[in-house]
């Protein structure tokens, strides 16, 4: 199946910006949708964002719309999440995970079988 793995976090001040990746091993097929989670200290796992492969349709948070873009370079076999206007908030650890081709709620984490390790995103103010 497709591994994953998610880089580019970092350090940065309010304001700021952060682009991660998400890198396939090999051709990403049986793919619906490939999201990005994020998860801060003592909190569940959040939605973030998510794009269909095959379409690009794409589904965002409201508390990142108009902030984060995602998009996927299929000949690289990434995703990517742009990340602008950076908050304090947004601090967590993300993670980028695939969903199979059965219909589910591109949302909900359950929906996603294969997830890469993580990359720290830290906010400051």
């Amino acid at each position: 199946q497709v591994q994953l793995q998610a880089s580019g976090g970092g350090l940065v001040q309010a304001g700021g910006s952060l682009r991660l990746s998400c890198a396939a091993s090999g051709p990403v097929v049986n793919t619906r949708f490939i999201g990005w989670f994020r998860q801060a200290p003592g909190k569940g796992r959040e939605f973030v964002a998510t794009i269909n492969w095959s379409s690009a349709m794409t589904y965002y948070a409201d508390s990142v719309k108009g902030r984060f873009t995602i998009s996927r370079d299929k000949a690289k076999n990434t995703v990517y999440l742009q990340m602008n206007s950076l908050k304090p908030d947004d601090t967590a650890l993300y993670y980028c995970a695939r969903s199979n081709t059965i219909v589910g709620a591109a949302r909900i984490s359950t929906n996603y079988d294969s997830w890469g390790q993580g990359t720290q995103v830290t906010v400051s103010s």
